[in-house]
């Protein structure tokens, strides 16, 4: 853990993918940063991810468009960083099961394709061609986005951190903030730091610390959980991460073993009746998976916004800037949000999400 320095320009809260990202891109541009971590980096919502870098995002063009701008960024990432990030081009196939789902697909194809994502619609076959585990009768069409990687989220963490030191920053983990006031002074149980600027980053932690500065920040947080089959007794191809639009069950490959998510529990759902939820979604869709043993995988938080996208901006009339409620998506729009506080630091005005 770093001593934590009287005063900064840029004071960032939070230390996953985010917050390393913004604090890399402060510190390269020359702007005195410190990043602040409750934790260990990368020890909330970043650690508990799928690990799959995707820029289709079904029906919002809007992160896609940051997806595609940071995709970019993590190919030129171990030139940059010296980190590897172990890519894996697996792609990302979302199961539509109903004529809806289609009808909606083509008609944001248009606007996908104008914030760059490369996704075609593609026939039942040609979907268990590319998921063999898919039974045909339980598809009508997918979405195929070719542009997606298995990857490693810690090194991501690891590189952004990295560089970030390299370039000057001082990364303090182990250092929750206790209390923000109005004149830009941070408090933790280490000391204070006067900031310039104070950048919430916070995961789903961030209505919490936004509050603490008097700022309204209508992030939710909700839990969410992984699980894992237990090995098959043939061999698994390779799969591409698989979305099943209608009920949200997203499955990708995990070494020798099948990953699996499908949101959480409903607000009056136990924990049981949502695996026996999950478990005849994921045997109806894939039958080779009926009856599987599921074991926990890992859990977490993630923070969400209203509709998905994420709050990126600062507040009007207070030295304060966030980048929140990525809805578990945080990963794939990492180097854009960035770039984006970096230049909104620098008095620039980069396109806005809020």
């Amino acid at each position: 853990m770093s001593t934590l320095p009287t005063r900064t320009d840029a004071l960032v809260i939070g230390g996953g993918v985010i917050g390393t990202s913004i604090a890399c891109h402060l510190a390269e541009a020359g702007v005195r940063t410190v990043l602040l971590e409750r934790g260990a980096l990368g020890s909330g919502a970043s650690g508990s991810t799928a690990g799959v870098l995707r820029t289709y995002f079904p029906g919002d063009p809007r992160t896609g468009s940051l997806a595609v701008r940071s995709m970019a960024a993590y190919h030129a990432f171990t030139e940059r960083t010296g980190a590897p990030l172990g890519l894996e081009r697996v792609g990302f196939l979302v199961v539509f099961t109903e004529n809806h789902q289609v009808e909606d697909f083509r008609r944001t194809r248009a606007a996908q394709q104008a914030a760059g994502v490369d996704v075609e619609l593609v026939t039942a076959s040609e979907a268990v061609r590319l998921n063999p585990l898919l039974s045909e009768r339980a598809v009508l069409a997918a979405a195929w986005a070719p542009e997606a990687y298995a990857c490693d989220p810690a090194a991501i963490v690891r590189g952004y951190a990295a560089a970030a030191r390299d370039a000057g920053a001082v990364l303090c983990t182990e250092t929750p903030v206790t209390g923000i006031d109005p004149d830009g002074q941070v408090h933790t149980p280490t000391g204070s730091i006067r900031a310039g600027t104070v950048v919430c980053a916070a995961g789903p932690w961030s209505g919490t610390v936004a509050s603490m500065a008097g700022v309204d920040l209508p992030v939710t947080t909700y839990p969410v959980e992984l699980l894992l089959t237990a090995a098959p007794a043939a061999p698994l191809p390779t799969l591409p991460m698989t979305l099943h639009a209608s009920s949200g069950l997203r499955i990708r490959s995990w070494r020798d073993r099948v990953l699996i998510g499908m949101g959480r529990p409903g607000p009056d759902e136990s924990r049981q009746a949502w695996l026996e939820r999950l478990s005849h979604r994921l045997g109806a869709t894939y039958p080779a998976l009926d009856g599987i043993r599921l074991h926990r995988g890992w859990s977490g938080a993630f923070d969400g916004s209203p509709n998905g996208t994420p709050f990126i901006g600062r507040h009007p009339s207070r030295p304060f800037l966030h980048a929140a409620g990525f809805s578990g998506q945080g990963l794939c729009q990492a180097p854009a949000a960035g770039e984006m506080i970096r230049d909104l630091v620098a008095d620039k005005q980069p396109r806005i999400f809020s």
